[in-house]
């Protein structure tokens, strides 16, 4: 189990990944006070089965429903980077958001997909945005130098992160009891409509029930989310 912290921050690959995987621990955590950001890497703009969908209709769609989740849960501020979906890359520029991010809202936690997973195929959007998010936390928005131009241009202070939570491991280690915020989690994740159409309300609470028992295996709780911890060096 964790405490929950002062400031948090979780980076999303896609709209709907964050209330699927740890909206239950954002919910949780912001009932204690704990103060949540978000940054959404991508768009969301290939999230459909209809090849008739357009995609910049559908990510307006999708972005909007993040925003409308966020606002169920309390969180503090979404930040759209608008990547298209699909097309996430290690490199400078989506370093220099997520490291911004970073020295902007100064997180003690900053939970985001794990990387690392081997059990299956993970989206590559996923993989990237869990490596790029541990990254920028260490050594990136800890150094002045690594970004200067955030400093001198922005004001952006350097900022030490002490740990990630990466959702979805292999082998989890920590776990958030989530038993009495399933109802707000089920609640967030309904506002991504052009994700469940069909699926009634009712299925959406039991698939959250179901999930966050199967996730709580291993721990003390009846429904959590799990994560593997990562610490940083201070």
């Amino acid at each position: 189990m964790i405490e929950a912290p002062g400031i948090a921050l979780v980076v999303i690959p896609h709209p709907d990944d964050a209330e699927g995987w740890c909206g239950g621990t954002v919910a949780s955590w912001i009932g204690q006070g704990t103060k949540v950001f978000y940054v959404l890497c991508t768009d969301g703009s290939k999230g459909s089965n209809d090849p008739n969908t357009d995609p910049a209709g559908l990510a307006a769609t999708r972005e909007q429903e993040q925003l409308d989740a966020a606002g169920v849960l309390g969180v503090e501020e979404v930040v759209l980077l608008h990547h298209p979906d699909g097309e996430l890359e290690d490199n400078s520029e989506l370093r220099r958001e997520i490291v911004r991010a970073i020295r902007r809202f100064r997180p003690d936690v900053i939970l985001c997909p794990d990387p690392y997973r081997r059990a299956f195929h993970w989206h590559r959007d996923h993989r990237i945005t869990g490596l790029v998010s541990a990254d920028a936390a260490f050594p990136y928005a800890r150094d002045f130098l690594h970004f200067h131009e955030l400093y001198t241009d922005e004001g952006l202070e350097p900022h030490k992160t002490g740990m990630c939570l990466f959702w979805a491991p292999d082998v989890p280690d920590t776990y958030v009891d989530i038993a009495e915020v399933l109802d707000i989690k089920a609640k967030a994740l309904s506002c991504h409509k052009s994700q469940m159409s069909e699926r009634p309300d009712r299925d959406v609470v039991a698939s959250v029930k179901d999930r966050a028992r199967t996730a709580a295996q291993g721990s003390d709780c009846e429904y959590a989310e799990a994560y593997r911890k990562l610490e940083f060096r201070r």
